[in-house]
């Protein structure tokens, strides 16, 4: 087993990284608007964001065998500095957007980023096989705990104008912050002990695997693809134009919704021991892309939130079951080439849909971008039972009935 202080500062990295995402997936929309964006222009930011960390995940898992992982953190914890510190100083929509681009600007607040498959494969080390999922359950937890944390903080723009700042000065402060958390993480990361290039598993270890990956690889993609269209900046947005949400009380909603989300996470690992990783995954799965193809066609605002928080109860329950089956389903040489094989089609699919949904709200199809989202998730979900149902890891063999 992996040194238990290993573990928390990962784990502690992991809530300071949430916790700044947490707030900036609402804010990003909101500050966008008020500088003058139009939702297609937010769109675009958060496609450069969501392309520009597809790139920079790939580039990691070719720098990977010659760097430890712990360099390759710290890199990832200045660029946060970075970014917080770059993304208040423009507002063309080209500098903006190239700043998402190069940047860790998270709209999805979900487990997609330049940092995932390194903090991955740095848990999945020496991990044993029934511990796993609960391990990746665990950092599932405190990161989602953290990001609701941070969604309550996204209203603090509001005490600070109450206190003289204007609206936009309020919103730039929230990108130092942002920055701040960047300096907090690598102060974490720089604990961990030094890995030697020759141990870190390389991109061509993939080898028995290889096929399995893959189909893996193509499947997440449609998933991700399909939740391109509703990204939590984007659910805020359509929150701010359909329903003339404000900042405060958006803050609190996606604080419960990422609060159920988080407390998902050890319900998943329970039931993914019990009925198996694919099909907790795709059975939970299904009935929050319903929820959400529903929420879209009504005009009532406390039935719309409803659906939704019972959407983040259910719609990430795949998160740490999905992680752990694809460590599983590998052997341990491949596991970081697999996590960044599973994770860059991922980014790059994600990438493409947040700029078609902000058409969409730009030409006023409300309703639509929510109902691709949710249709295309439930073909993901009956592909995935279809394809894996039967290809189970060694541990849940064992328990089989």
């Amino acid at each position: 087993m992996k040194r238990q202080s290993d573990i928390f500062y990962l784990y502690a990295a992991r809530a300071a990284r949430g916790f700044g995402d947490g707030f900036a997936a609402i804010i990003l929309p909101a500050y966008l608007t008020e500088i003058g964006f139009t939702p297609f222009e937010v769109g675009v930011v958060a496609t450069a964001a969501l392309l520009g960390s597809a790139v920079l995940t790939l580039a990691i898992a070719f720098l990977a065998p010659r760097y430890d992982l712990r360099t390759l953190l710290l890199s990832c914890a200045l660029l946060m500095v970075v970014t917080g510190i770059a993304f208040p100083g423009f507002q063309h929509l080209a500098l903006v957007a190239a700043v998402a681009f190069f940047g860790t600007i998270n709209p999805t607040t979900g487990d997609i980023g330049v940092h995932v498959p390194l903090e991955q494969a740095a848990l999945a080390q020496e991990v044993s096989d029934h511990e796993r999922t609960g391990v990746f359950a665990r950092y599932s937890l405190i990161g989602a705990l953290s990001i609701a944390a941070g969604a309550l903080a996204a209203a603090l723009p509001n005490l600070l104008v109450s206190m003289g700042m204007t609206k936009v000065g309020g919103m730039q402060a929230m990108f130092y912050i942002y920055a701040a958390l960047g300096v907090v993480g690598g102060a974490l990361y720089s604990r961990l002990p030094h890995t030697k290039p020759e141990t870190v598993p390389k991109m061509t270890a993939l080898g028995p695997s290889r096929g399995t990956v893959y189909k893996l690889a193509a499947l997440f993609s449609l998933d991700a693809f399909a939740g391109g269209f509703a990204v939590q900046s984007l659910i805020a947005l359509w929150l701010f134009e359909r329903f003339e949400m404000s900042l405060a009380a958006a803050s609190a909603f996606f604080f419960w919704s990422n609060l159920l989300a988080a407390f998902s996470f050890p319900v998943a690992a329970r039931l993914g021991k019990r009925f198996g990783l694919v099909n907790t995954m795709v059975f939970t799965h299904i009935p929050s892309s319903i929820c959400l193809i529903v929420a879209a066609f009504f005009s009532n605002l406390t039935v719309v939130l409803g659906l939704l928080l019972v959407r983040s109860a259910l719609s990430q329950m795949d998160v740490p079951t999905r992680t752990s089956y694809v460590m599983a389903v590998v052997t341990p040489p491949e596991r970081t080439a697999a996590a960044s094989v599973t994770a860059v089609p991922r980014s790059l699919a994600s990438s493409i849909s947040p700029v078609l949904s902000g058409a969409l709200l730009s030409a006023s199809f409300v309703a639509l971008p929510l109902v691709i989202c949710g249709v295309l998730k439930i073909v993901y979900d009956v592909a995935l039972l279809s394809a894996f149902r039967h290809i189970k890891p060694a541990e849940e063999q064992r328990i089989a009935p």
